[in-house]
């Protein structure tokens, strides 16, 4: 540009260019977006599809029954109902879900990772001894014991667990923020993978002797060894 000096044109190509960079808002830009499993009745909006909201309901916004004890009869003495997404459609774009943790006495919710959420979890009844680990180097171990009425939060992608230190049935209510946390639970994922993981390199990894990674692969795997 004639008679304009060269720096105020290279700042203002600078402007520009991180002014468009960041012109998207990543959150909702309408006060819902109900999921639907087809396009059929459904407006394609800020990237997801998304039912009419003419036909949007109170009950897309609804679940019955976390009240309800679950059964924690199992390997583990816990159960998690997670009503994500998939549970109230509602929450598509919203950022949030909500789990109930039941723990049988010394039950154990395994070190696990929501690699999409922060979790700050709230104790309803019982004792529980909580913590995470943070990530390398440091690999620093986090640990409360939590009574009802207690809160603690487990940050994003970080491998924590609960473990009911009672005798007696423990209860605790998490928020997560994403619609779909994801939970990636340790032992299970590397020991019961899908195919499973060559035991050569989990014989290595964790310097176990190859007849205890064969063990552990059998025992969280679904396939015959």
């Amino acid at each position: 540009m004639k008679g304009v000096p060269n720096y105020l044109v290279t700042f203002a190509l600078v402007v520009f260019a991180c002014s468009v960079a960041s012109a998207y808002d990543p959150a909702p830009l309408q006060d819902f977006c109900v999921a639907v499993n087809t396009s059929t009745d459904a407006a394609f909006v800020n990237g997801k599809f998304c039912k009419d909201p003419k036909l949007v309901n109170a009950n897309d916004f609804f679940f019955q029954g976390l009240n309800i004890p679950r059964s924690t009869a199992n390997q583990v003495g816990s159960n998690v109902t997670l009503l994500n997404v998939d549970e109230i459609l509602g929450l598509n774009t919203l950022g949030v879900s909500l789990a109930r943790i039941d723990y049988a006495p010394y039950g154990l919710n395994p070190p696990h990772i929501h690699p999409h959420a922060t979790e700050i979890l709230t104790v309803l009844k019982g004792t529980l001894y909580v913590g995470f680990v943070t990530s390398n180097p440091d690999n620093r171990l986090f640990t409360k014991v939590l009574n009802a009425g207690d809160v603690f939060v487990f940050p994003i992608g970080l491998i924590h667990f609960q473990f009911n230190v009672g005798n007696t049935n423990a209860l605790a209510f998490s928020s997560l923020g994403s619609q779909n946390p994801g939970r990636i639970e340790i032992a299970s994922t590397i020991f019961g993978s899908n195919p499973l993981i060559n035991p050569n390199i989990l014989t290595k990894a964790f310097q176990l002797d190859k007849n205890v990674v064969n063990y552990l692969q059998k025992k969280f795997s679904t396939e015959n060894i």
